[in-house]
């Protein structure tokens, strides 16, 4: 698959390394106890509050208002709601399985999905979209990386185990997207460009900018 120039995804990566840049004396204050293995070789340091990332938290609220719609096909509206059903089905499939079995055939299910730049798909330079419309409407990079997150907390997996990471893929020099899983005191990759899930520390061309949750985000730093 081939990935195409993403302006809007690298103006976000860069405005969230500024913004990152600017909070790094208070982050210390606002990290956790807990320790993550490195992700890409990266260190890490750990900001507070979503409000500079607006895009993310707009599509954390559409996606609960989707999961509320009424569960039947409706043709003409803005999206046919016959794919939440086929969402919760495929989520049920995969309840009380375990998590590894789970990882695999959300990352597999997501990229058979076809990608479409956001400017074909929205007119925008960059929009993140729910669940339910990369579904109707396919998408882009982060939008399979959200897919993937929100399938995977509607599986019961903890926020703190996910992370939307932003970075740069320094093969294409392209900015990218992928959802990183912690699972065993590892860092494991669901990108759509791999179909198969790796572990982080195989994929050496990426360097990573910032990742997120629905509650933190991480500014990530090259280590020596």
């Amino acid at each position: 698959m081939t990935l195409r120039t993403r302006p809007g995804l690298f103006a976000t990566a860069f405005a969230a390394l500024l913004l990152g840049a600017v909070l790094s004396g208070n982050a210390g204050a606002q990290a956790v106890a807990r320790s993550y293995p490195r992700l890409f070789g990266s260190g890490e340091q750990m900001g507070g509050g979503l409000a500079a990332f607006p895009k993310w938290v707009g599509a954390l609220e559409r996606s609960q208002s989707d999961r509320k719609t009424p569960e039947r096909c409706t043709p003409g509206s803005r999206y046919d709601v016959c794919h939440l059903k086929v969402w919760n089905a495929f989520i049920e499939d995969l309840r009380g399985k375990d998590r590894a079995t789970q990882i695999a055939a959300v990352n597999q299910e997501m990229n058979r999905r076809r990608y479409i730049i956001d400017p074909v798909n929205w007119g925008l330079d960059d929009y993140w979209a729910t669940p339910l419309q990369f579904f109707k409407k396919q998408g882009d990079c982060e939008d399979y990386a959200i897919s993937k997150f929100l399938t995977l907390r509607a599986l019961g997996v903890p926020n703190e185990d996910l992370r939307i990471v932003v970075l740069m893929d320094t093969n294409l020099n392209l900015a990218h997207a992928v959802l990183v899983v912690y699972l065993d005191d590892r860092a494991y990759v669901l990108d759509n460009q791999i179909s198969s899930v790796v572990r982080a520390e195989t994929v050496r061309h990426y360097r990573p900018i910032y990742s997120i949750n629905e509650t933190s985000w991480w500014l990530h730093k090259p280590r020596g």
